[in-house]
């Protein structure tokens, strides 16, 4: 992942409506939601959701696949984990020591 790439995750992820729609879609791994459930789950406007769906898709953390007429939403974990990994890929400037508290408090929701 690139400097310019990681900008338009952590961008798309600071607002507060799309922080919200990803940590739903988290929840609901591996079967994912229509946009229509995330709205009414959220409450938000089904053009608002659309919008902010689709600034998540561009910044690589959510898929979209077309399942007749409804298209249903997952969160891009793999696109999350590039994330992280660029935040993290110099952690404590090469002693796993230090962020053996990091890993630790990722590895249980894992």
């Amino acid at each position: 992942m690139d400097s310019d790439s990681a900008i338009a995750a952590l961008g798309a992820l600071a607002q507060g409506t799309r922080l919200d729609v990803f940590r739903v879609l988290v929840r609901h791994q591996p079967a994912g939601l229509a946009a229509g459930a995330i709205a009414r789950l959220l409450s938000v406007p089904q053009n608002t959701m659309s919008a902010h769906l689709g600034i998540l898709a561009r910044a690589g953390l959510v898929q979209s696949e077309r399942q007749g007429r409804t298209i249903v939403y997952r969160a891009d974990l793999d696109g999350l984990r590039a994330v992280m990994l660029f935040l993290v890929t110099d952690c404590c400037a090469g002693n796993a020591a230090l962020c053996a508290p990091l890993v630790a408090a990722l590895s249980p929701c894992c």
